[in-house]
């Protein structure tokens, strides 16, 4: 077969891709020290490793169907009841999951060898019909998964053998094998599919029937769940890949920051999930316990509707971009704990480009920029905010510094499922939210943002709609030139900082409080904890 020049450029990328790339989810560090213990995930656990682990978290699951929401808690639990055809570890780097093996057969079509003699929680068996049901169950538009613009360029799923499949994209998409260890992925039984299938039937909302059955190959499996309190996961026995350690976990619904940490000192709760930078100094001064901190994917924003007035007007997002200083909110509220974001993607991210420059903070240009967008004297707006404490005390500085320009900001507080839904809907005017680029790539970090296919749940809250920001989107999700993909990139990124559709904060650093008991806790640079060697020491 003749190969040409760009052709072979794209699988040359695609095979750093499927090096390199990423999983809003997932992975291990091997024989990595965490500073603060010096304690290695190396170290072999005692033969009476074990125990019950209780992690304290700010909010609730939205859903435990891998296709029904797209919010970090639901995922760090979910990882733990799914598993992915691919995984990613510490470095971003792609290995096998239940996928042995995947290569691509021309320039639209990838094969994936499967793991033979892997088991559901229900005792039935993983093979490639189960991985075309779900895949199929994602793109279904009955089950508008908030997840689906993650395999929106899937056209065919064939079944070759029992385990054997061939995915064909509608153009040549090298991050396809990143995009499948996202926990979107995630694969659950043929059973439960078809369950949930029969009660849609009946009437009842997509995942009704995995929301309360979840039913994948994982080291844990569901037992038990109260709304707003607890998901109770326990120890598969029957994986097969050795099983966990741990016998339980308990994911605890734990708004307050100060009660997570009290939780801690008592033993009642052994992770704290997040930590707030401000409680950090608490945590190392307390004997039995320490800090446990990672770098991440994510972005930090305060996203405007461009569908409500004024925010319609480009002059006043990028007044109120440059009216705002971040350096009182990074240094400030989060201790200085992160990297000032210039834009979406943070450093590291496939497409990053550090020559873009954002909007400098400028008080005077902001107030130049109101008077000309008929704003002189300021106007009223609300700005909504989820109860995570960084978040309620950056929506408080934004307000005073919104002020001196003449911005009347009312702040309310929502609880997480409330917030997601009515951000979705458009119901906000401005809002503080957080994005983690799960993939590795600039498509995922820029596509579900921003383009106008993807307002609402599954990204795009900022419900910005831009004709040559969509087609600089599509173009370079189907380039199949590294340089020419990342020239595309960098004009998107360029045209972002023009079109202000939000504020960038920061790239964090995820913290937990963590007690010493607790061997071997990794978490993602994705955020999700990955807890198949946690132990806890007696």
């Amino acid at each position: 077969m003749k190969v040409s020049k760009n052709s072979f450029l794209f699988w040359a990328l695609a095979l750093m891709l499927t090096v390199v790339l990423a999983a809003c989810a997932s992975e291990p560090n091997e024989g990595a020290a965490d500073p603060e213990t010096d304690e290695g995930e190396g170290t072999e656990a005692p033969a009476e490793a074990g125990g019950d682990l209780v992690i304290a978290q700010l909010s609730d699951v939205v859903s435990l169907d891998p296709a029904g929401s797209n919010d970090t808690p639901s995922s760090d639990v979910q990882a733990n009841i799914y598993e992915t055809l691919v995984v990613t570890d510490q470095d971003m780097e792609l290995h096998p999951g239940l996928a042995t093996e995947w290569n691509p057969i021309d320039d639209t079509t990838w094969e994936f060898k499967l793991r033979e003699g892997v088991k559901f929680h229900d005792d039935t068996d993983f093979n490639a019909e189960v991985v075309k049901a779900n895949l199929e169950r994602i793109l279904d538009p009955e089950v508008a998964s908030p997840r689906a613009f993650l395999y929106d360029m899937i056209t065919d799923i064939e079944v070759v053998d029992d385990y054997t499949v061939h995915i064909t994209t509608e153009f040549p998409f090298a991050p396809l094998p990143a995009h499948l260890a996202h926990n979107g992925g995630g694969m659950v039984s043929l059973e439960a599919i078809e369950a949930d299938y029969a009660a849609m039937e009946e009437g009842k909302d997509p995942g009704s029937y995995i929301n309360e059955n979840p039913t994948g190959t994982g080291y844990f499996k569901f037992d038990d769940r109260v709304p707003d309190q607890y998901v109770r996961l326990v120890r598969n026995d029957d994986y097969w890949d050795g099983t966990a350690l741990l016998d339980s976990v308990t994911f605890k619904v734990v708004g307050e920051d100060l009660t997570r940490i009290a939780e801690l000192e008592t033993g009642d709760s052994h992770i704290s999930n997040p930590l707030s930078p401000s409680d950090v100094s608490r945590v190392e001064a307390t004997e039995g316990m320490h800090v446990h901190r990672q770098d991440s994917m994510s972005l930090s924003y305060i996203g405007f509707n461009l569908d409500k007035e004024p925010f319609d007007d480009v002059r006043v997002r990028q007044a109120i971009s440059m009216a705002i200083d971040k350096s009182q909110i990074i240094d400030g509220i989060y201790d200085g704990v992160g990297v000032p974001a210039i834009g979406p993607l943070a450093p590291g991210t496939v497409g990053y480009d550090d020559t873009v420059s954002g909007l400098d903070h400028d008080i005077e240009k902001a107030k130049e920029l109101l008077a000309e967008a008929g704003y002189e004297d300021g106007f009223s707006t609300t700005l909504w905010t989820n109860d995570n404490r960084e978040r309620v005390d950056a929506a408080t500085n934004v307000q005073a510094q919104l002020k001196e320009i003449g911005i009347d900001v009312e702040i309310e507080v929502l609880e997480w499922g409330t917030y997601l839904e009515n951000t979705a809907n458009g119901e906000h005017d401005m809002f503080v939210l957080g994005w983690s680029t799960v993939t590795g790539d600039a498509d995922y970090g820029l596509y579900a943002l921003f383009h106008s296919s993807q307002v609402g749940e599954p990204g795009n809250r900022t419900f910005l709609k831009d004709d040559e920001l969509d087609e600089l989107l599509d173009k370079a999700r189907r380039e199949t030139d590294e340089e020419t993909r990342l020239a595309l990139y960098h004009d998107v990124q360029e045209k972002l900082v023009e079109l202000a559709p939000m504020l960038y904060i920061h790239h964090q650093q995820y913290l937990l409080g963590v007690r010493d008991e607790v061997k071997n806790l990794e978490q993602s640079p994705t955020q999700i904890l990955q807890l198949k060697d946690v132990y806890i020491e007696q």
